[in-house]
């Protein structure tokens, strides 16, 4: 899952001439200007924007794996323990593509791109995570939730960041896995196993990944090209990728509707209309696309956005409110 922007993004002056600056970094001039500098770059290293959106996936996960009567201790338990996984594989992935990260204008500002973190800390820093996260959900929560966050730092370093993503097309497809486990992450820390119900909120969110995401590169496609990752947008025509991302969007759609039948009327309703609105603005991409205008799948990248909060808040009341299941109405 990935955000137009990161924090850090270079701030931009002009010279005598009116020429742009870009780029412009200040030294601290004070000790606490230098410490403060350091700390805001390793939060940088986590990417905060990016885990927020993780983390609100756990939350409806837990809620309906009980029907809205989990302990409000172990959500913010698992969420913290979430946090330090999903912290740790940005850190890492940081590491993985510290070199890419200086060619793109819109990663230019990482902290390992311009040079604000040494590499073997943030290394560092991201195992210490990692660790730290298994040693707390296996604590707090129970050895299964545990290992799953493990998991997901090993495939998403691994598997996507050093194997797919510079390699095929095909890289958000299945890298993009790693960001649908906070819901197995969050199912798994009250039950203890991995329901039907979870596999479906994972599949919702490994569908949504390629339409989000390639909506995004479409604008930064020269981007992904200069630094030699086979994105979409930079491998196929517009056509080919708008046509992808409707196909994308229509799963996402109807595997969110699969979930009906453990929810009840409440996320029935939130699953229709955001989805009918989600699948508007595809189709809109697409048609532009096809007829040949100038389209902004920008638009479609920031809802995107929207839409699965939308699900996951619409399940998340569902699920506290409690209303009887969709299923119970013909058992």
């Amino acid at each position: 899952m990935t955000s137009a922007g990161d924090p850090g993004d270079a701030r931009q002056g002009l010279h005598r001439d009116g020429t742009p600056v870009t780029d412009v970094v200040t030294p601290p001039a004070t000790v606490w200007g230098k410490v403060s500098a350091t700390v805001l770059a390793y939060i940088a290293l986590t990417k905060p924007r990016v885990i927020e959106l993780l983390l609100v996936a756990t939350i409806p996960a837990m809620l309906l794996a009980d029907r809205g009567s989990v302990s409000p201790l172990l959500i913010l338990s698992t969420l913290f323990g979430g946090w330090m996984g999903a912290a740790s594989a940005h850190t890492l992935n940081c590491v993985v593509d510290a070199d890419i990260d200086k060619v793109m204008k819109r990663t230019a500002r990482r902290p390992l791109a311009r040079q604000a973190v040494p590499t073997r800390h943030a290394l560092v820093f991201g195992l210490l995570l990692a660790a730290a996260s298994f040693a707390w959900l296996w604590w707090r929560a129970n050895l299964l939730s545990g290992l799953l966050v493990i998991a997901t730092i090993l495939f998403y370093v691994i598997v996507y960041s050093k194997i797919l993503k510079r390699r095929t097309w095909q890289n958000v497809v299945w890298g993009g896995a790693a960001g649908c486990m906070p819901v197995l992450v969050g199912w798994a820390a009250v039950t203890g196993t991995i329901g039907w119900q979870a596999i479906v909120m994972f599949l919702i969110i490994f569908f949504w990944t390629p339409p989000h995401t390639w909506a995004l590169a479409m604008r930064y496609k020269e981007d992904y090209r200069a630094a030699g990752v086979p994105m979409l947008p930079v491998v196929a025509t517009e056509e080919r990728v708008t046509r992808q991302i409707l196909i994308y969007s229509w799963a996402t759609v109807l595997t969110t509707l699969a979930l009906v039948p453990a929810a009840g009327a409440i996320y029935a309703a939130v699953a229709v209309l955001a989805g009918a609105w989600f699948l508007a603005m595809a189709h809109r991409l697409y048609a532009g696309v096809r007829a040949g205008q100038e389209v902004k799948p920008l638009r479609l990248f920031i809802m995107s956005n929207n839409y699965l909060a939308a699900i996951f808040f619409g399940l998340a009341i569902d699920a506290v409110i409690n209303l009887p299941t969709i299923a119970s109405y013909f058992s």
